[in-house]
């Protein structure tokens, strides 16, 4: 009923939703596992509620199920809580303590196979809470059980699997605050890489002696270290000089299995944003083995390898210059290729082009940015723009109008990034004078033409 009537429910739902959350007491196991399972498909009405009205009540009678003696009960009310997470984001903050303490005590009472969903249940939270989680109290209740975990577990165990992805999350969101932890995982994630490699070698030469290798080892191990990149930031550059990790990248970009290029290039991504100089001397070779990653038909692939191939640009400027060519034609063909999908096009318009190739991609930057909602890459993009327009102002007249338009599309830029789009409409208004200004901006449409005005006094 929730996906096909969810607005024919909703006059009901203040009703039912407390009548289903005192199911979640009943004394039948199959009644409290359903009860979990029904609630989490109204995670969001209860969301969009004031927090005590439901979402208080429904967060601590699942918290109590998680710790249910029912193992199937146990397993309803975690996946559900992890459903709740993902719609209450930050509005767990307040709660985090209650919900750490439940989650940390789960770790001694489940068996193997709920382990693994209260990983997964962890690792929502902190993609949910993100840096809120970076407070000593929190660090010390999660942190001990799953380092415990992490020891345990052989590198051959595939229980790592959910662990280390868990991790990922933890890394990133913990930001500074994994540092206590950050060597032996980081050392860890190398050692699997590079015997997943070792194996993966030894296969293709004597496929008769030797396994093949399982390479979802060295996928979540390559996810793991991007947590760690993008959650330490310029922490990580010492663990970076201390490992062959630029080696083994190089290999893994290069893998017939498109989920290890997929991680790949995120790596990449990541360490160019935290610790370019060990990224730039790998330039020359890393250029052409994105160019010809930059296939649509594996999606994923080719969505990181251009995100990749942005913050390089971002990071070298001019430098650029040599390998645009290895990257140009295939990128302005993704911008040109009807249905790319959203993110794809998002990710064509970061990449910080020399001067000589900004007019050529300029238009189809602003029409692929205008699309895309205020976040982070659509900052990180914007800005790029802002740099090359004071670059090569001269290359951005003739189109200026597309432009304006991304700029209209901003709900509410940073303070600083409003500033510059204020000084560059202001600066082209006055380079071409009152007159041709009035005769320029009669083509805007009119809420443009409203938008701008209001915001930005042009």
């Amino acid at each position: 009923m929730c996906d096909c009537c969810m607005q024919g429910m909703v006059p009901y739902l203040p009703e039912l939703i407390p009548h289903l959350i005192q199911c979640l007491c009943d004394k039948k196991a199959l009644v409290r596992s359903i009860a979990c399972w029904t609630l989490s498909r109204y995670a969001h009405w209860v969301v969009s509620q004031p927090p005590d009205a439901h979402l208080k009540p429904l967060m601590t009678e699942l918290l109590k199920r998680i710790l249910d003696g029912n193992k199937r009960v146990q397993e309803a009310a975690c996946s559900a809580f992890a459903t709740l997470e993902e719609e209450a984001c930050t509005e767990l903050v307040p709660y985090l303590s209650f919900i750490l303490d439940t989650l940390v005590f789960a770790f001694g009472k489940y068996q193997h196979k709920n382990l693994l969903i209260l990983y997964d249940a962890i690792g929502t939270l902190a993609d949910s809470v993100g840096h809120h989680l970076n407070q000593p109290e929190y660090i010390q209740k999660l942190m001990p059980p799953l380092i415990a975990k992490w020891n345990e577990l052989k590198d051959e165990d595939k229980d790592l699997f959910p662990l280390l992805e868990c991790l990922s999350s933890v890394a990133t969101a913990l930001q500074s605050g994994f540092l206590p932890y950050c060597e032996p995982v980081y050392q860890r994630c190398v050692t699997l890489v590079q015997k997943t490699l070792a194996q993966a070698m030894m296969y293709s030469q004597q496929p008769d002696q030797y396994e093949a290798p399982d390479k979802d080892f060295m996928i979540v191990a390559l996810d793991l270290l991007s947590g760690l990149a993008e959650g330490l930031g310029g922490h990580v550059d010492t663990l970076v000089a201390r490992s062959n990790i630029m080696t083994l990248l190089f290999q893994c970009m290069q893998d017939t299995m498109p989920e290890v290029r997929q991680s790949s290039f995120a790596l990449l991504g990541d360490l160019t944003k935290a610790c370019f100089p060990h990224v730039k001397p790998c330039i020359a070779e890393f250029m052409p083995i994105l160019g010809t990653n930059l296939n649509p038909e594996f999606i994923s692939v080719c969505n990181n390898a251009t995100w990749a191939i942005g913050e390089i640009c971002m990071q070298m400027g001019v430098e650029m210059q040599p390998y645009i060519a290895m990257v140009l034609n295939q990128l302005v063909e993704i911008i040109n290729r009807p249905n790319t999908p959203k993110t794809l096009l998002e990710n064509t318009g970061f990449a910080g082009w020399p001067a000589a190739y900004f007019p050529l991609l300029w238009s189809f930057r602003c029409t692929s940015l205008r699309n895309i909602r205020d976040n982070e890459e659509k900052d990180s993009a914007f800005r790029g723009i802002c740099m090359m327009i004071g670059v090569n102002p001269g290359g951005v007249v003739q189109d200026f109008i597309f432009f304006c338009d991304a700029v209209a599309s901003w709900v509410n830029p940073k303070d600083d990034l409003r500033e510059m789009f204020y000084k560059i409409l202001h600066g082209f208004k006055e380079q071409v004078g009152e007159e041709n200004w009035q005769q320029f901006s009669e083509q805007f449409p009119p809420l443009l033409k409203e938008r701008l005005a209001a915001c930005y006094g042009v």
